[in-house]
């Protein structure tokens, strides 16, 4: 399908031969010069595309030090290389066509802990967020914020100076910095602190690179303090990287920490850093303030700012529109008046923190005195959520911004490259102005939200990279920024780090610049680390112009245009990073949670995918025309050439698909990527029509076939004779050998129990158009046709009887749709050919019932919203609404029979599944209405992904990672919970899952409901 790549360069074999020479000096972390890992690692959050060399996955300090000392010989010299983090840069910061140093993979360990003291220490690749959660129960927090902070690490935080939203309360990242071990450029380890005098020139005398640094930062501070003083701008976001502003502190001393925070990787690898933290404030409120005009919102944040708020954040009208079709929507909505008189085109977003309720309460009334004034202007009205928790909501909603932004239709995407300029806020609202004329003389669109209290706004114009002129219209655009920043006396770069945007440092440093030359070239005299940013060691040696690097841009615009149609979802990612999220009780991504492995993640899929594409493209193939062609042809016609591609892949001979396949292989296909994806990258559909094209060329295993088909075998043998037969042959030795054989670790039995057999005996009858059609309004009103999934029906028959009776006790008619296979497990393997004829006889039976007007509802939720996902992508026509139970319930709970209420002994938990929590928003708030209904408070616990995925679980080569996966969350959160509270889980995976591990059976919500409503209800209606 594709070439072998290319020979061996001169520079690989350079590379190669260094990756050797470290291996041999004792570094025990992983090397990989593989092209999927480099493909996946050559972007970030930015327009550029920069293939490494290799990548590295140092396990400790030590490691680091290896690949000093030996990159700082003679021989190697030439070597260069870029640390990286979290991998959300938006301008490049750790691209490199060298070696990428990853720190996040294993150097992620939280090292100490003193709460008493209030600091923690922690290696380089520890998440904002996983520190975070460490110490709350501490009652601390780490506290610069930024929106990427449940992937971004510590050492990418300090490699940038990070801060955002509260920075005018908390300051950045180099204000919360206590001690840093950065490994330098000869291997040696520099400890820095802020040094008193004695310290300084201790320190100073060492006849050792970390000696050298300080003699370099004295000497700069001694020669031009007072230039320094003069030259940079009082802002909040002051200088970012190589910070002369702060060489010394208030009380003058020495501190190194502001010079590496900030460095972006020039100056050395941070390993381990020291961290201040700070008390979580015990209260929390938030003034939601809407304006008719983003200038006025704008203007209106300087006099916001005289009720002495923490921090005020500013969204326009684009990016509140887009919020309105996320999936937070629902839970901040109440808060926005939209649709109540002018229409809203600005947003403050006002804060209040601090340990005294009454004082918080009051600062609010003096807020909102000012605000409720008839006489004020601009007029603007306002909403207060008062709480931790309706707080973080907003919050959440406002982090999600700059994915929402790029949540557009067309070709033309928001673009990260002039979007954390930083002026004096009170020149904010005339720089935005003079900004956004820019923008309209170029026809740009543009969302924009940001820091108004730091004056910091996030400007993210709209362009199709894959345009030739792109880059001349990023170039001329940051020049006008430029000017315009100077202008207003600011800076460019107040929150995102310079990255390929350096070579504008000179102009903001002036005759300064030569002295940050002369930081550089102590630190790195060779130019080996992250070389061409920030600043060079030398006058002859130029910075990287910022349309110099290779764009991703430039790549895509030689994908063919079809490939790019057939692969819309893979083309779309923009590289934010979201499925990146560190949280193991978060469903987004769990085959990266569990890997460490970013080609097994959305974003990583989503870049081999691209590649893929593009490679094929060079031989003039578009997959478009190769699906057509592929689905024409005979299958037993292609079936020789399918053998002799597999056998040459079984004997070695390289094709890049083979990684891009193993990367799509991990794929659990839980869509979470879809739902919590703020662009809805697709990935499960990604992964569907690659491994349909892959084994257009290669054969399948006979397992896939096996699963692919499983729907379609179970009417046949789950009869009264067939059942025992087949749970017999799964449980005998021979059989459980030939299924390991063929990959599988086992299959899951049959019920004993027919779901039919079931449904006859609880009076209920297949739906029938003629006979649906008779019923009378009453009859109609509560009437139910069930939509069976294969799982629950033949496997959990006991589960599908119970739900049955549960909805009768409710006081429903219950009606079972025919039993027809829904084609999932099809689309799930790429058998796309067989699973849009599955889909589209499906789509006719459900058709033909949908005119009776009667809810059709599902049971199992991976399956019920296949209907409103991939059978829309695949089914020409119209295809019915199936409801999930709670979806139907919910809104019907008035209709349930009087009486029916519980009083249970126990807390009621509800474990949620991942593809219905993510794709249906509130669908756990609808479980919670269902279960107050009848009286029974029902929690809900945050939980990952189980781990089973269909019969990911079951197959052998995902054995290890699914139960690593479900070890993540679902493992902790059922020991924990197992022995007080009732367990309950929506999904048939989920519950298998947890039989399986735990040897521990936990009910649907309507089994158990349906349980403890026996007790003098009458049944339904039949």
């Amino acid at each position: 399908m594709l070439p072998r790549l290319e020979h061996t360069t001169p520079t690989q074999s350079r590379y190669l031969a260094f990756l050797k020479a470290l291996k041999h000096s004792g570094f025990n972390g992983e090397m990989t010069m593989d092209y999927a890992t480099r493909t996946v690692l050559a972007t970030d959050n930015s327009i550029y595309q920069v293939l490494p060399q290799a990548v590295i996955f140092p396990t400790n300090k030590t490691d680091v030090q290896r690949l000093g000392r030996l990159a700082s010989r003679t021989e190697w010299r030439d070597i260069v290389f870029s640390p990286r983090g979290g991998g959300t840069g938006t301008n490049g910061q750790s691209l490199t066509d060298g070696i990428v140093v990853d720190l996040s993979r294993h150097m992620n360990r939280i090292l100490e802990i003193n709460a008493a003291e209030g600091w923690a220490r922690v290696e380089a690749g520890v998440v904002k967020d996983q520190l975070n959660a460490a110490v709350k129960s501490h009652g601390l927090f780490f506290a610069p914020e930024l929106s990427t902070s449940n992937r971004a690490t510590i050492g990418g935080m300090i490699n940038t100076d990070a801060s955002g939203q509260g920075s005018v309360m908390y300051g950045k990242t180099r204000n919360h910095v206590l001690e840093l071990e950065t490994v330098l450029v000869d291997g040696s380890l520099l400890q820095s602190r802020a040094l008193e005098t004695e310290q300084e020139e201790k320190a100073a005398e060492e006849s050792t690179l970390a000696g050298a640094v300080y003699r370099t930062l004295a000497g700069i501070w001694d020669r031009r303090k007072d230039d320094i003083e003069k030259h940079f701008p009082k802002l909040n976001r002051c200088l970012t990287g190589y910070d002369l502003a702060h060489l010394r502190d208030d009380a003058g001393r020495m501190n190194a920490n502001n010079v590496l925070c900030g460095s972006e990787g020039t100056l050395g690898f941070v390993v381990e850093a020291k961290v201040n933290l700070v008390p979580i404030p015990k209260y929390q409120a938030l003034v939601v303030v809407q304006y008719d005009s983003f200038d006025a919102s704008l203007r209106d944040a300087r006099a916001l700012m005289s009720a002495r708020p923490a921090s005020i954040e500013t969204i326009d009208s684009k990016v509140l529109e887009l919020a309105q079709t996320d999936i937070v929507w629902q839970e901040v909505a109440d808060y926005f008046q939209i649709g109540e008189g002018s229409p809203v085109e600005g947003v403050n977003l006002v804060e209040y923190t601090g340990d005294d309720k009454s004082q918080v309460l009051q600062d609010i009334k003096a807020l909102t005195d000012i605000l409720g004034n008839p006489e004020r202007r601009p007029a603007c009205l306002y909403s207060v959520a008062l709480g931790e928790n309706a707080v973080n909501q907003i919050w959440t909603m406002r982090k999600r911004s700059v994915g929402l932004l790029a949540k557009t239709s067309g070709e033309a995407r928001p673009v990260a490259f002039v979007e954390d300029t930083a002026v004096p806020p009170e020149h904010l609202a005339d720089f935005i102005r003079d900004f956004r004329e820019v923008l309209d003389q170029e026809g740009l669109s543009y969302g924009m939200f940001g820091h108004v209290d730091a004056g910091v706004l996030h400007v993210r114009p709209a362009l199709d990279l894959k345009e030739p002129e792109t880059i001349t219209t990023v170039r001329r655009v940051t020049e006008k920024v430029v000017a315009l920043v100077q202008k207003y006396h600011g800076l460019l770069w107040g929150e995102h780090g310079k990255g390929f945007r350096s070579e504008f440092a000179p102009s903001f440093f002036g005759d300064l610049y030569p002295e940050l030359q002369l930081i550089k070239r102590t630190f790195d005299p060779f130019n080996q680390l992250n070389p061409g940013k920030i600043a060079t060691p030398d006058a002859n040696i130029p910075l990287v112009p910022m349309d110099e690097p290779g764009q991703r841009g430039t790549m895509d615009r030689t994908i063919p245009a079809a490939s790019r149609r057939s692969q819309p979802d893979a083309m779309n990612c923009n590289g934010n990073g979201a499925c990146y999220n560190y949280d193991p009780d978060d469903a987004m991504c769990p085959s990266w949670k569990a890997t460490r492995d970013r080609r097994h993640s959305p974003k990583g899929r989503a870049s081999l995918i691209r590649e893929w594409l593009r490679l094929l493209g060079e031989q003039n193939v578009d997959i478009e025309t190769l699906a057509r062609r592929m689905d024409a042809g005979p299958v037993l016609r292609m079936l020789p050439d399918r053998m002799r591609y597999t056998l040459a892949r079984n004997r070695g001979q390289y094709d890049f698909s083979h990684e891009v396949r193993e990367a799509m292989d991990g794929c659990l296909s839980c869509k979470s990527c879809s739902g919590q994806c703020p662009v809805q990258v697709d990935i499960p559909e990604v992964r569907a029509r690659f491994l349909h094209l892959y084994h257009g060329r290669y054969l399948r295993p006979v397992k896939d076939h096996l699963i692919g088909r499983l729907e379609q075998l179970i009417p046949l043998i789950a009869n009264p004779l067939g059942r025992p037969i087949y749970n017999s042959l799964m449980t005998w030795f021979p059989t459980r050998a030939l299924i390991r054989r063929l990959g599988m670790v086992d299959s899951p039995l049959l019920s004993k129990r027919s779901p039919l057999g079931t449904a006859r005996r609880l009076g209920i009858r297949i739906a029938r158009e003629e006979e649906l059609k008779g019923l009378d309004e009453r009859e109609r009103e509560r009437s139910l046709i069930i939509v069976q999934d294969a799982f629950t029906s033949y496997f959990e028959t006991d589960t599908f009887t119970a739900i049955l009776e549960c909805l009768q006790r409710l006081g429903f008619r219950v009606w079972l749709l025919p039993f027809h296979p829904n084609g999932k497990p099809l689309h799930v393997h790429g058998f796309l050919k067989q699973f849009r004829k599955t889909a589209t006889s499906h789509t006719r039976l459900l058709a033909s019932h949908a005119r009776s007007g009667i809810p059709m509802v599902g049971i199992d939720p991976s399956m019920t919203l296949a209907f409103r996902a991939e059978y829309r992508k695949y089914v020409s026509a119209d295809v019915p609404n199936i409801l999930l139970l709670q979806e139907y319930l919910s809104h019907r709970t008035e209709l349930f029979n009087p009486g029916t209420r519980l009083q249970p002994d126990q807390r009621i938990t509800l474990l949620g599944h991942c593809s219905e929590k993510t794709n249906v928003s509130g669908s756990m708030a609808q479980w919670q209405h269902i279960f107050s209904a009848v009286g029974v408070p029902l929690d809900i616990e945050s939980v990952g992904c189980c781990g089973m995925a269909g019969t990911y679980g079951h197959e052998s080569r995902h054995a290890a990672t699914s139960k690593r996966i479900y070890e993540l969350s679902w493992n902790k959160k059922v020991q924990m919970l197992k022995d007080t509270d009732v367990l309950l889980a929506t999904g048939y995976s989920c519950r298998s899952q947890v039989k399986r591990f735990e040897n521990l059976r936990i009910q649907h919500p309507l089994e158990y409901l349906g349980k403890h409503l026996q007790s003098g209800i009458k049944g339904g209606p039949q």
